[in-house]
């Protein structure tokens, strides 16, 4: 067993370090969704990939060392919400971790209560770190909620070492799959962040998403993909179908039970072109 415990995935955030052999830890958290007879999640609570774990699941086999050699060449990150509470940045960067994406916000109303540590510590340790926004479509409209997320932290400075903020939209952890709004009303809400979010920081934000979401949700629209990175979610050996307009993936969620903390990430390319695309 790695020594990173997952707890229910749902509560995943919480991992306790050390080497366990044979032990299996059960705890009584909410669960990721909603399911019959189970309360809703507590509006604030959502964390990147949430929904993806349970509607998409893990590819048979699929664990943080079974990625193909193609790996070679791409860079390791993270990615991290309140649920870690205070990060040992220093220990992921002596495993080869370089960069972190760290929630910010959620909606207009949550922010995160350890974004300081995380998203500063990481940067202290040497790691290029960046921030990113749960969406809810359903509580309030993109441009307001692009406002909301900069003025919280979701900012971005052509350092080299900060990374453009990150739109989360996937699965609907508090309700329906798509916020209640139809195909095209998700893409003009959508765009109304995004297009707020570059008024505002001068970079394009990068569009966190899983495929059948995407499909689901906006009718697996294409016209982000000439001008937004795509940030893709799947938890198997390979990045599997992207969304349409796409051709390659910048970053890829791969597994939600990575060393220290679960969520794992790769961002498509070397060292020297993570720090030339936070540079912009």
């Amino acid at each position: 067993m790695r020594s990173s415990i997952v707890l229910s995935r749902g509560r995943s955030r919480l991992t306790v370090t050390g080497v366990l052999t044979g032990l299996l830890l059960t705890l009584s958290v909410p669960a990721a969704v909603p399911e019959s007879g189970a309360v809703t999640p507590e509006r604030g609570s959502a964390y990147m990939g949430m929904g993806v774990l349970a509607h998409d699941g893990i590819a048979r086999g699929a664990t943080a060392d079974s990625l193909p050699d193609s790996r070679t060449g791409q860079t390791e990150g993270v990615d991290v919400s309140s649920y870690q509470r205070d990060v040992a940045w220093s220990t992921l960067y002596g495993s080869g971790v370089r960069w972190a994406y760290t929630k910010a916000t959620e909606g207009t109303s949550y922010k995160n209560a350890y974004f300081t540590q995380q998203y500063t510590g990481s940067y202290d340790v040497g790691i290029v770190r960046g921030a990113y926004h749960f969406a809810t479509p359903d509580t309030t409209g993109g441009a307001a909620q692009a406002d909301y997320f900069v003025n919280h932290g979701g900012g971005w400075s052509a350092d080299g070492r900060t990374l453009p903020g990150v739109l989360d939209i996937e699965w609907n952890p508090y309700g329906g799959d798509c916020y209640g709004k139809s195909k095209s009303q998700m893409v003009t809400w959508i765009r109304d962040f995004l297009n707020r979010y570059k008024a505002r920081t001068g970079r394009a934000a990068v569009i966190y998403t899983a495929t059948n979401w995407w499909t689901k949700c906006t009718g697996n629209y294409s016209g982000f993909s000439a001008t937004n990175p795509l940030w893709i979610a799947r938890y198997a050996s390979t990045a599997g179908t992207l969304p349409a307009g796409w051709a390659y993936y910048t970053m890829w969620q791969y597994t939600s039970t990575g060393k220290t903390v679960g969520d794992h990430d790769r961002f498509n390319g070397s060292t020297t072109q993570l720090k030339t695309f936070a540079s912009g």
